[in-house]
Parts: structure tokens; sequence; C-alpha cells
């Protein structure tokens, strides 16, 4: 299928396929089924977006920071490699950041200290064990926060902070615990008595974390 003068990248596709999906990996195959049907007319940028409803987008005029360009390679459509500033980044997320810190009663630089240890402030991020998007989220932990796009900065910031939280309070507001929780999974703490597990992995996380943690209160104070 061509597309017609008629047409133009701006009108939205909304497929049934796409619909309150389980795992990313259904839209994202669904996107590339439509869009290998369509042969693109005209030079120009191609964005996605999942909304929270799980349908997926697809347009030429991004409507926020949400939409993640796409380009077509040997290999298929794919999301674009983006050259960043973590410095940059750090600047543009930070009413996000502060906002999401504030809904959860969570000190926005922890916030900050997390993510830029998981991800250096670098959306696109994704690990080799599978964790996604600026908090590093793993496929389950989005799920259980209702996260449908983990590389859309809100969503993640907005999971991110939640899950924090809640380990906080989960390990009666010991900061070690949680962040060891968080890099290691609750139940590696519980497995050890609550106590950070021996994990030169965990145990370098957390010291990172609270070096960064306290370096941006120092900052701000």
């Amino acid at each position: 299928m061509r597309i017609t003068p008629q047409l133009t990248w701006a009108t939205i596709l909304k497929r049934p396929c796409l619909k309150q999906p389980r795992r990313l990996n259904k839209p994202i195959i669904c996107l590339f089924s439509v869009l290998a049907l369509i042969s693109v007319t005209a030079e120009g940028a191609i964005y996605r977006y999942i909304d929270p409803n799980g349908r997926l987008i697809f347009t030429d005029k991004p409507k926020h920071e949400g939409y993640i360009e796409l380009i077509k390679t040997h290999k298929g459509w794919t999301v674009r490699p983006k050259q960043y500033s973590w410095k940059q980044n750090q600047r543009q997320l930070s009413p996000t950041i502060e906002r999401m810190a504030n809904r959860h009663n969570l000190p926005s630089d922890l916030v900050h200290a997390v993510i830029m240890v998981e991800s250096a402030y670098n959306p696109q991020a994704k690990s080799k064990a599978g964790a996604q998007g600026l908090m590093q989220l793993m496929p389950a932990t989005a799920r259980r926060f209702g996260v449908s796009d983990p590389y859309n900065p809100t969503e993640n910031i907005a999971a991110g902070t939640e899950y924090l939280k809640h380990l906080l309070n989960l390990f009666e507001n010991d900061l070690s615990l949680a962040l060891a929780a968080y890099n290691a999974g609750e139940n590696a703490v519980k497995k050890y008595n609550n106590q950070i597990p021996p994990y030169k992995e965990t145990q370098r996380y957390v010291k990172k974390v609270l070096h960064h943690y306290r370096k941006y209160r120092n900052k701000n104070t």
C-alpha cells in the first residue's frame, strides 16, 4: 500500500491488535507489520508513541517528549540512536523529576542520583539484563506499575519513583536496603536477612547512588 496524497504521517493510526498489550514486544511487532505495508513517499522523521491505553500511534509531528523517532535500516524499522548530553537532559528532565518525587514524598535529589547511576539520563538506555529507560525498569516492574512505554521519560520516572517509595516503605525507610532492593530485587535483600546482599555489583551500586545523593543534596543546600 502506498500513501496517497490525501494521507500524511500526521494521521494517527490505531490498530485493534494494539489495544492494551501485556508485553511491549506485541505492539512493536504490530508496528513493524503496519509500517511494512507502507511505502514512504517523502523524506522526514517518523515517531511512535504508546498511549496509556496501550494503543500505538505514529506520526511525523510528535506532540510531546514521549514520542520516539524511528529510522528504517536493512533490518527494518528501529529506534534512532540519539546523541545526548546528560547535563542537558538533566536540566530538561528536572521539572518532571521534581513533580514525581513530590508525588511520592521523595527527595528529588535522591531520584536524580538513581537516574544518574542507572542511565546517566539516557532515556533510551537498555541493559544486558533487559532493564529499560531512565530508571532502568525491568519489564516485570514496568508492567507492575502500569508502564506502557518504558522509554517514555515521564512514564519511566513515574514508575521508578513509585517503586522506590514502595521499597522504602517495605524496608522501613532504610535507604541502603531500598537501593539494594532496587538493584538486586526485593527477594535478594530478604534472603540475606534484610541486609545488603553480598553481590559486588549491588554493593557498588548502593555506594554510587549514596555518593551522588550526598553530592546533589550538598549542592542544593
